[in-house]
């Protein structure tokens, strides 16, 4: 079984930044693509940004520009730099990682709040 816990959620300013992470219990080469999504209150879960075993990134029409999706393989841990924050960015994150076998882990969930 594998288990990521995310963490680096919190409250931030409209314009601001904050990073989320998201550790894996097992090396995340076992992983084809690694992603996050995130849930605002009364709306579906969607994909807010991934990145495959080779590096590659993708992102979500709302945040392309703003956010950046990376890896630190030493640590088995994939970040989430978000900038320019906006007050419809609030949600609970999640990440999640999918391997070849199609298998998906979910982490529990980090709260981010964008006001003034």
């Amino acid at each position: 079984q594998v288990q990521l816990v995310e963490s680096g959620g919190g409250w931030v300013q409209p314009g601001g930044s904050l990073r989320l992470s998201c550790a894996a219990s097992r090396s995340i080469f076992t992983f084809n693509v690694m992603g996050w999504y995130r849930q605002a209150p009364g709306k579906q879960r969607e994909v807010v940004a991934t990145i495959t075993s080779g590096g590659s990134p993708g992102y979500g029409d709302s945040v392309k520009g703003r956010f950046t999706i990376s890896r630190d393989n030493a640590k088995d841990t994939v970040y989430l730099q978000m900038n320019s924050r906006k007050p419809e960015d609030t949600a609970d994150f999640y990440c999640n990682f999918r391997n070849a076998l199609g298998e998906a882990y979910w982490g529990q969930g980090t709260q981010v709040t964008v006001s003034s």
